[in-house]
């Protein structure tokens, strides 16, 4: 099957549509947000909100949103990175979230079809560190996105970020997340306290947790859609595992109130003590790529 990329509209935002090995992948320029990938012959990988709303100006519940040049809320970060801003109301998640992207380059043969997105020339860019952040997108027989930062100013930044992937799972109460055992996490629901996991790691309620010194490689094992997701990380020593269960997904917006059942997310990043440093003209490149089999 030969490849395309077309442009098209999701509601008010301008996307992407690639189509490659009987795969589909769309982004939109805003946020340079993954929103879809699945196979032919599959269910989805990545979720995508059954209530998204695509406006301008406004996150998209599901896909990858791009959390930078800090991750979560500011105050939560560590003095480093809170000290390199004077904002009155910091945004959840940074700053690049809802800001216009466009596709700077791409690139496609019989193998695979790359592109890259970097910040628009009409993002709002005052509030920024001197840094570009570019986000290269990778499709071949799975998907890799990788997250590029290039320090060009003179002084030295450092920098919280993840890769906000929601996956689609045939129920989040089945499902096990191998790879975990025996790392620290930080638990966001008990303080902020830390713990170990112990074996591999399941869902029996809300789940917010970042994880620490990882291997490069974890799995999801889903044996209702009798599938494994392999995530594989290169630049990145942390994750975020994040599952809103019951009573929190009846307050979040554009989320239904049982969707809890049908997506986990796994966010590759850089948080805590695993923040990035980046000296002037530093670059850095976390990527993380996503491919299934049976199970």
């Amino acid at each position: 099957m030969t490849a395309t990329i077309k442009q098209i509209t999701r509601g008010e935002l301008a996307c992407w549509e690639v189509r490659h090995r009987n795969q589909t992948l769309v982004i939109a320029e805003q946020g340079a947000q993954v929103l879809e990938y699945q196979r032919d012959d599959e269910p989805p990988l990545i979720w995508l909100s059954e209530d998204a709303a695509y406006h301008n100006g406004q996150g998209v519940r599901g896909g990858v949103p791009v959390c930078w040049p800090w991750f979560g809320g500011l105050d939560f970060n560590p003095t480093e990175i809170r000290q390199q801003y004077t904002l009155a109301q910091p945004p959840a998640h940074g700053l690049v979230r809802q800001q216009p992207w466009t596709l700077s380059h791409s690139h496609q043969d019989d193998e695979h079809i790359t592109l890259s997105f970097a910040l628009s020339p009409h993002a709002d860019r005052k509030s920024l560190p001197a840094v570009t952040p570019t986000l290269t997108v990778r499709l071949d027989d799975g998907l890799t996105l990788s997250l590029i930062n290039h320090n060009h100013g003179e002084e030295p930044v450092w920098i919280s970020q993840a890769l906000h992937s929601y996956f689609a799972v045939s129920d989040s109460r089945q499902v096990e997340i191998h790879g975990l055992d025996t790392c620290p996490y930080v638990d966001a629901l008990d303080n902020w306290q830390r713990h170990r996991q112990q074996g591999p790691l399941t869902f029996r309620g809300e789940t917010d947790r970042l994880y620490l010194q990882l291997p490069d490689t974890l799995h999801i094992d889903d044996p209702g859609w009798q599938r494994r997701l392999t995530l594989t990380s290169t630049g990145s020593r942390s994750a975020v595992v994040w599952n809103p269960w019951i009573d929190k997904s009846q307050r979040l917006s554009q989320f239904a109130d049982d969707a809890w059942q049908r997506m986990l997310c796994i966010e590759t990043a850089r948080v805590l003590e695993d923040a990035l440093f980046l000296g002037p003209d530093e670059r850095h490149q976390m990527s993380v790529r996503f491919v299934t089999t049976a199970l």
